[in-house]
């Protein structure tokens, strides 16, 4: 039945624009249909195209807990003799805290 109406539709829109008609510039009649469709169009086509529903409301997730490794450096420990060389020295040794 909708193919049949839409068919009905098309045929006569169709036998309206192929009737013979004078070729006389009219008084705008022209101008004033096609900026009438292109407004009419423009709503429609709004319409239409606008979404069917609202997006959701973003979800805050918290971001997973981290493993943070302890901040190290490197110092200079206490006084060790050497006894290959002779002599005091201070190693460097890596703290953590």
């Amino acid at each position: 039945m909708r193919k049949l109406l839409i068919g009905l539709l098309i045929t006569g829109s169709l036998c309206l624009t192929c009737a013979p008609r004078s070729a006389i510039a009219g008084s705008g009649e022209v101008a004033a249909g096609v900026v009438g469709g292109l407004a009419v169009g423009t709503l429609f086509g709004a319409a239409v195209a606008s979404p069917r529903y609202y997006q959701p409301a973003p979800v805050y997730v918290a971001p997973a807990p981290v493993y943070v490794a302890p901040e190290c450096y490197w110092t200079r420990g206490s006084p060790v003799w050497d006894g290959y060389r002779g002599i005091w020295y201070r190693p460097r040794i890596q703290v953590c805290d």
